[in-house]
């Protein structure tokens, strides 16, 4: 008997791609292989930075999985710029009403927002990830698909999936307290998906705020982890030149991903000089790099290298404002490591309060400096946050909920 088809529909996917929705998009699609014919519709970009098309289009297998490639559209950074600012009051109103309470409770009486909509229209179709054949052929295959899973509400490709095969769309939309969550597309796009699938009930509870009466059924899917195989340690080390005892940032290295995490890190070790722990950063770098004698970077990692790093590392931070879920956080808890993140992020505290504090939250420079010190200086804290860690992420989450719970998603529509 033939399997139905179910396509995952995200900007970037491929090997050696650090993302939080690429990854988290891979570990869907890979599990679903047994049930359904899968698919991956994405666009030839490998660099999030440049946005220029790397990888040939066409088709490739990659893990059972088979991936459609597209072109995207030549690149208009003038022009997005343009309709962007033309359409920034948009957001900002909705972010005002937000923040007074009643955004939610004005959708009873305008749902679907139409201010400055066709304005942010014309900014998703200057974007690096705008690909016309894409859209396209999502329109003209709509009917040969069980359903359409699109990740990640902040890209065109979640917009435009929700136009063309809204009634057929799952949306994971690993949703942020930020200004893109705020546009009028939004407010249309997710009153045409059938199913939305957070990752945490604060993202849930974001997400209602926000939408209000735009958004349909939804409910919590999140995600698990990948128990990957470990590099050699010694050749680990020796390669990276990794030092004894050091604090590990895993992921994109941007402004808004590493925060004021450099400079905390380095006041730490002013203030602290006896302090022997060192920053470890794992990722691509794309800032300015700043360079310090207790700051390393690795650059790109395989997946066992990384798995090898960061069972190693002594304390594991996230210092982003805006998550959805972490994974790089459940990776961590899952192998008993303390973690240290950003109490600014709603999700994050979450965590940190679910699992009894297998995490620490910072809130500033002095908190940061206050909570590291405390994790550093105490094995017994380390090995008891460890211990929660592991038993919160194996209570919540569990491949077998995770999947049962997306696969009956998808016989819903």
């Amino acid at each position: 008997m033939q399997k139905e088809k179910v396509a995952f529909v995200v900007v970037r996917y491929g090997k050696n791609i650090n993302g939080g929705a690429e990854y988290h998009c891979q570990m869907l699609a890979e599990r679903l292989v047994e049930d359904y014919d899968v698919e991956v519709l994405t666009t030839c970009v490998r660099d999030v930075a440049t946005g220029e098309n790397t990888y040939p289009e066409g088709t490739e297998e990659w893990n059972k999985v088979l991936v459609r490639r597209f072109r995207t559209n030549p690149i208009q950074h003038e022009k997005e710029r343009c309709f962007a600012k033309k359409a920034k009051p948009a957001r900002k109103l909705r972010q005002f009403l937000f923040k007074l309470g009643i955004l939610k409770y004005l959708s009873y009486l305008f749902p679907v927002w139409s201010y400055k909509n066709d304005l942010e229209v014309q900014a998703m179709n200057s974007d690096k990830f705008y690909s016309s054949a894409l859209n396209e052929y999502i329109r003209e295959h709509v009917d040969e698909y069980k359903a359409f899973i699109a990740m990640s509400s902040d890209y065109v490709t979640f917009y435009y999936t929700a136009l063309y095969a809204g009634r057929k769309t799952i949306a994971i939309p690993t949703m942020h307290n930020m200004g893109i969550s705020f546009r009028s597309v939004l407010t249309s796009a997710f009153s045409k998906i059938a199913y939305v699938g957070f990752n945490t009930g604060e993202e849930q509870r974001l997400a209602e705020n926000i939408l209000g009466k735009a958004l349909g059924a939804h409910g919590i899917l999140s995600v698990g982890i990948e128990e990957s195989l470990s590099a050699d340690w010694a050749l680990t080390k020796e390669k990276f030149q990794l030092p004894e005892r050091y604090l590990l940032y895993i992921g994109r290295i941007t402004p808004k991903k590493i925060h004021r995490l450099l400079t905390y890190f380095v006041n730490y070790k002013k203030k602290y000089s006896d302090s022997t722990l060192r920053l470890v950063l794992v990722g691509g770098l794309a800032m300015e790099r700043f360079e310090h004698p207790d700051i390393i970077y690795t650059g790109f990692v395989s997946d066992e290298e990384k798995m090898s790093i960061l069972q190693h590392a002594e304390i594991v931070v996230n210092p982003s404002r805006y998550e959805s879920l972490s994974l790089i956080l459940l990776e961590a808890m899952s192998q008993k490591k303390p973690m240290l993140v950003n109490g600014h992020c709603k999700v994050l505290k979450e965590h940190c309060l679910k699992s009894d504090f297998a995490s620490f939250y910072y809130m500033n420079k002095r908190g940061f400096n206050q909570a590291l010190r405390r994790i550093e200086q105490s094995e017994d804290l380390r090995e008891e946050m460890g211990e929660k860690g592991a038993s919160y992420v194996k209570s919540n989450y569990d491949w077998t909920l995770i999947m049962g719970r997306l696969k009956q998603a998808i016989k819903s529509i």
